[in-house]
């Protein structure tokens, strides 16, 4: 078995004059992240290893995620390919993971993120929201593998807000 976890980064500022891979994380995105984290760890425990796109939206929501989950520093990757917006590059690298890691998260950008989780999933999303996160397991023994799959879970942040 293999399980996909993809997670957009939380709420961006643009009220910043920076190029877009630069663009901060704004405080409710920090909120958002925060509450996802711990409704997902509570679900389904820490993944094995977490990969992140360089944007800086992106790596701030996955490191605020680390931080609230404990999970370990040596356990991210910062990857140039997850910085994508078509989905593409993401399922190529997907696709050459290690078959030794059968859980995996994903720190990265729509309309990406959307589209692997229904070109991947047996459920539609419309829109997979800022801070929104979505588990895909396959009944494989390789990433290479992947095809149709289970959407076993997805975490809306506006659904935790109270």
């Amino acid at each position: 078995m293999k399980k996909l976890v993809l997670m957009r980064h939380g709420k961006s500022s643009w009220e910043y004059d920076v190029e877009d891979i630069e663009r901060p994380l704004k405080k409710r995105g920090m909120k958002d992240t925060q509450r996802v984290a711990n409704q997902y760890v509570k679900l389904e425990g820490l993944p094995q290893h977490i990969f992140s796109s360089p944007a800086n939206r992106a790596l701030s929501t996955c490191k605020l995620f680390m931080e609230t989950a404990d999970v370990p520093k040596k356990k991210l990757t910062v990857v140039d390919k997850l910085y994508d917006f078509g989905g593409n590059s993401v399922i190529s690298y997907i696709k050459s993971l290690d078959k030794s890691l059968d859980h995996i998260m994903i720190f990265g950008h729509n309309h990406a993120f959307t589209s692997i989780a229904n070109i991947f999933g047996n459920r539609f999303i419309d829109n997979l929201p800022t801070a929104g996160l979505v588990v895909l397991k396959f009944d494989v023994d390789s990433w290479k593998d992947i095809d149709k799959g289970t959407t076993e879970l997805l975490i809306i942040p506006k659904k935790l807000r109270k």
